[in-house]
């Protein structure tokens, strides 16, 4: 079995190859400017054995000239520009126009056995409601990247592939101990809650969130490799919005860097109020604010939008994710709110504290 992952040295892909490195013969696909860049990754990934790395560059003509199509059997392309804020071109180059090329070259791939594609939740847009383990229409989207997202899948879904596209939620920890390994949306917004910068809640605070560790998510892929073709939500269980804002507050409220300030909980807002918050906000220049919105607004406004993830086609294909080691989404946002606070006491957060007082 040979593989190929696409993005080997991004936060998912690294952490999926060093889960089949025991069993697959691996091709790590990375980005890389230039051979110094190149042999940085190289280095990065000298700790899984075997493994050939090799340049790719979606953006590229042919970006897959350093692989053999002859060897792949397996496909899983990780590769993708992951930010809420993406701007439509860029999102179409990499995401959209970068999917088609894997497309194209899987299907030079004589005995590929499996492409996997690793979308996300909000590939499902703006729809409300129940979202089912299947192809969706285009219900208009909140921001570039989701539509890019959804866009890649038609690619591959009009393809004659043997295709799994992964729809995965927010990774907010490396796993049950609250780790954090990558900052997004969801630290930065709990972030501007834990400095006082942010006192409204945008959003209904029923919409339920999906909230996972790498660890769930890595596993999730890797059984579901085995699995027949098809869609699948990667949900471990959601958290309603209201119930992540208590549960994080529970932790800062035990901070006593957060308790000298003598913050109220924040409110819930309807979507008017928060977006003329964000206009004033935006009109202020510099402030610590500031650059935490362009990563926090163009998602805002999915929180207003609720919608629920079927995952029958998940459980029927890994029943361990029903199981009584199923990660509990609301023990790990308090871990994760608890590692935030940690991250938050450093050298920089103290100076920073003295220097305001």
């Amino acid at each position: 079995m040979t593989t190929l992952i696409t993005g080997a040295d991004g936060y998912l892909g690294s952490r999926l190859a060093a889960a089949l490195a025991a069993t697959d013969d691996l091709v790590l696909a990375v980005r890389a400017a230039d051979n110094a860049e190149l042999n940085r990754k190289r280095a990065k990934l000298a700790h899984l054995p075997g493994a050939e790395v090799v340049p790719v560059d979606l953006r590229d003509d042919d970006p897959f000239a350093y692989v053999d199509p002859r060897r792949i059997t397996r496909i899983v392309h990780a590769a993708a520009l992951i930010r809420f804020d993406l701007d439509q071109p860029t999102a179409e180059q990499v995401n959209v126009a970068g999917t088609a090329r894997v497309r194209d070259f899987a299907r030079r791939c004589g005995r590929l056995d499996r492409l996997v594609f690793l979308s996300t939740l909000y590939a499902a847009g703006r729809r409300r409601g129940e979202v089912r383990e299947e192809r969706l229409a285009d219900a208009g989207f909140v921001n570039h990247y989701e539509w890019s997202k959804w866009a890649a899948e038609e690619i591959l879904l009009d393809a004659d592939l043997p295709l799994t596209v992964l729809r995965l939620p927010t990774v907010i920890a490396e796993d049950g101990s609250g780790e954090i390994g990558q900052f997004n949306v969801f630290h930065h917004t709990l972030r501007l809650f834990h400095r006082g910068l942010l006192t409204l809640v945008p959003g209904d605070p029923a919409t339920p969130l999906s909230l996972a560790t790498a660890e769930f998510t890595v596993d999730a892929v890797g059984a579901l490799l085995a699995a027949d073709p098809g869609i699948y939500h990667v949900c471990g269980g959601a958290v309603p919005l209201g119930t992540v804002i208590d549960a994080a507050f529970t932790v800062f409220e035990q901070d006593p860097v957060f308790q000298r300030r003598m913050l109220p909980r924040p409110v819930p807002c309807d979507r008017a109020a928060f977006l003329d918050l964000a206009d004033a906000a935006q009109r202020l220049r510099g402030g610590a604010l500031q650059p935490a919105l362009p990563s926090m607004l163009p998602f805002a406004e999915q929180l207003y939008l609720p919608k629920t993830f079927r995952t029958d086609r998940l459980r029927a294909a890994w029943p361990a994710q029903a199981g009584p080691d199923r990660p509990d989404p609301v023990a790990v946002v308090t871990a994760a709110s608890r590692a935030l606070v940690a991250g938050l006491a450093g050298p920089m957060e103290r100076k920073s504290h003295a220097a305001a007082r």
